[in-house]
């Protein structure tokens, strides 16, 4: 059987990495893609664990050469999903998430049509902008334009298929899980799962 496919998108400080980290290291079956980026790793980043590090003619290379499920350009810097590598994990049954943006997930989304979108929100602009400060990795100028964008990646919310509010970690992330599962228990994906029994039941 297949995996299924999840695109989790937030705004920068919304917590989005912090709860697809904790799902991931709770259950096997779910993958995370690591993105190719031509961003210079921040400190305590590992090549080929937090993401791919490239530089810029490579990631050009492979975006030409088709090799991206999605790629795209953000605070400056390029981000893409090697399409092998997705397809890969959901061909060995295991679900996998995408953490992109709402620019990559409108691409996957064509590619991909069946994928699941989860979106997750702060409880509040102050909050996010709290946040963004106590991360300790940007000065107050990158700050600023952080929040400028963020108004503008809120907004995509209404392109994806569930709305998750990151006020209370633990309950996010049960919330995150809940709809994992349910994905998991849609008639499409159980019909493979549970193919022998249905051909027994009915026989």
């Amino acid at each position: 059987m297949s995996g299924s496919l999840f695109i989790v998108a937030a705004p920068s400080g919304a917590g989005k990495t912090s709860l697809v980290n904790a799902l991931v290291a709770k259950y096997q079956q779910i993958k995370l893609s690591v993105s190719h980026t031509t961003r210079t790793p921040r400190e305590g980043e590992v090549d080929g664990k937090d993401y791919f590090f490239v530089s810029q003619e490579q990631f050009a290379q492979m975006r030409d050469a088709g090799d991206f499920l999605e790629s795209a350009t953000v605070f400056d810097n390029s981000y893409g999903t090697s399409s092998a590598a997705v397809m890969s994990e959901l061909e060995r049954g295991h679900d996998v998430i995408l953490e992109i943006d709402w620019q990559g997930a409108q691409q996957v989304r064509k590619n991909q049509p069946d994928c699941t979108g989860i979106f997750i929100l702060p409880p509040s602009k102050e909050a996010l902008e709290h946040r963004l400060q106590g991360r300790g990795q940007d000065d107050d100028a990158t700050i600023a334009r952080r929040m400028r964008d963020a108004e503008n990646e809120m907004s995509h919310y209404v392109e994806f298929d569930y709305l998750i509010i990151n006020d209370d970690f633990e309950l996010a992330l049960d919330e995150l899980k809940a709809i994992m599962t349910a994905r998991r228990q849609t008639l499409t994906v159980q019909k493979q799962v549970q193919a022998n029994l249905l051909v027994e039941l009915l026989a």
